[in-house]
């Protein structure tokens, strides 16, 4: 078959998407930093801080394999563009919240416009890039987009804290938006190839209630809000829901999601790295986020700037996985940037970031790096396994693991944070019990609890929250650790039988 003439605007192509996904990434990572400032502005609770992260990852991991396909049907131009207005509204929006709980409708919506956008972009990288070792390329380029865009927001959002409110690390969407949209415009082509066949908004809506049901179930699960048999009814009505949409899609003469996309190696090992390693790193980011602001009295900028090694040394690892891959094969890469990266979070674990020197700064870096090569070896997997036409369906099944590793690991990091902190805090003795309750749920409930009391009392408690908190920190990056080392073994294992050259641009 001959080899299609490849696209003179290709690399335009590129530049566009990248400038259109770097929103969505900024949004991610600028947040962590404002944390601390936004729990206390808005006197939010610690559950009302998870709703505030989590919200958005995990109702995105529910909504993207629906527009995945959607802009398989429609054209990814439109759905990407339209995406972008709506984050762009978004944003303004959750500026200007005025409680916890508007500033969750407004990340529900930008959750909305993060999926329209993020399976358009890979999906418009496999239908451009038809060349094996271009596409590696391409979708390194594009992974260091992302890490560099993560790399920025600590430092853009503590900048932004150090002289506004904190409705400003949202705000600054906004002007992104107004050079991205007219590029993405100009640059994204108008004659796409499109999939056949009418959008099931049946099949869509019953993906999204199943799998927010379960998410759901399993956060209530681990926070104990709930009975057990509520907790139960929940997940297994999701669980049915998602049975019935199993079901349909292998009944289904044009599925919305083609289910034999999983029984490629390939894909499944993409499909594990994208879930446990961006949720194994976005637990550790919001763990050192508060660390370094609730417990060694950072500023937000210079919280981001201490964790600038870890993301800016991510921005280097998407081309590096690219060349390493074309020359030493996914499975040795994938594997070994795993393993590289669970050594890493050990050595971090029994380490004193209150005197860093300079190998904390190397060993972040190092960790940066090795998930950065791993997550976009996960990439080149998975895209390389479908055709161009079906680029919008497996981008969206890779980020759909991306949003629901990073929800499910903010979650149980977050849980698991508060249950090791209340278990840890010593009261000081003449605190009220209904004050030690509230002020045991997290540190940032003892900072709100402490703000209340007399001087001397408020500082003990404050003392007593941060000594609580520092014994957290070797178990929670140590299980990480071992997390990311399952998975690399895991990874191995699933690429036995992978061939860096079988993939679906030879067809």
């Amino acid at each position: 078959m001959t080899t299609p003439r490849p696209d003179p605007k290709r690399w335009l192509v590129l530049l566009a998407v990248m400038l259109a996904f770097l929103p969505v990434v900024l949004d991610m990572t600028i947040l962590h930093v404002a944390v601390p400032s936004l729990t206390q502005a808005l006197r939010a609770s610690s559950t009302e801080v998870l709703w505030i992260i989590d919200i958005y990852p995990l109702l995105m991991a529910g909504l993207l394999v629906p527009m995945g396909t959607l802009s398989d049907r429609v054209g990814n131009r439109r759905i990407l563009l339209g995406g972008l207005v709506v984050f762009a509204a978004a944003s303004a929006f959750a500026a200007f919240a005025q409680s916890p709980a508007q500033l969750i409708a407004a990340r529900v919506v930008l959750a909305l416009g993060g999926a329209m956008i993020m399976p358009c972009v890979l999906g418009l990288i496999r239908k451009t890039f038809e060349d094996p070792g271009e596409r590696a390329m391409a979708l390194g380029l594009w992974g260091t987009v992302g890490a560099a865009g993560a790399a920025m927001g600590p430092v853009i959002g503590g900048a932004l804290l150090e002289h506004f409110w904190w409705g400003a690390v949202f705000l600054i969407n906004v002007p992104v938006m107004l050079v991205v949209a007219p590029a993405c415009f100009l640059l994204l082509p108008r004659a796409e190839r499109v999939s056949p066949g009418p959008w099931p908004l049946g099949q869509a809506l019953l993906l999204i209630a199943g799998m927010i049901a379960v998410v759901y179930g399993i956060k209530a699960g681990f926070g104990a809000k709930h009975p057990p048999v509520v907790t139960g009814a929940v997940l297994a009505g999701g669980a049915a829901l998602l049975a019935i949409f199993v079901r349909q899609q292998l009944r289904a003469a044009a599925p919305m999601l083609d289910l034999s996309l999983l029984s490629h190696p390939a894909i499944l090992a993409g499909l594990m790295m994208a879930l446990v390693a961006s949720g194994a790193l976005a637990g550790v980011e919001l763990t050192l986020a508060q660390e370094l602001q609730f417990v060694l009295g950072k500023t937000p900028l210079e919280a981001g700037l201490f964790m600038v090694p870890i993301m800016a040394a991510a921005a280097v690892g998407g081309p590096i996985a690219g060349w390493l891959s074309n020359r030493f094969g996914l499975r040795l890469v994938a594997a070994l940037s795993l393993a590289m990266a669970a050594l890493s979070l050990l050595f971090l674990a029994y380490q004193d970031f209150n005197d860093p020197g300079w190998h904390v700064p190397a060993v972040l870096a190092l960790l940066g790096l090795t998930l950065s090569i791993g997550l976009t070896a996960s990439s080149i997997a998975i895209m390389g396994a479908v055709e161009a036409e079906d680029g919008g369906a497996a981008g969206s099944l890779e980020a759909t693991g991306y949003e629901l590793g990073t929800g499910l690991g903010i979650t149980v990091f977050g849980v698991f944070m508060a249950s090791t902190f209340a278990g840890a805090i010593e009261m000081p003795a003449e605190l009220p019990s209904d004050l030690a309750a509230a002020a045991s749920r997290s540190i940032g409930d003892a900072y709100i609890v402490a703000a209340g009391l007399p001087e001397n009392q408020g500082a003990a408690l404050i003392a007593a929250g941060k000594a609580a908190f520092s014994q957290t920190h070797a178990v929670l990056l140590t299980s990480a650790a071992a997390v990311i080392m399952a998975l690399a073994g895991a990874v191995w294992i699933t690429l036995a039988g992978h061939r860096p050259s079988a993939n679906a641009a030879t067809h």
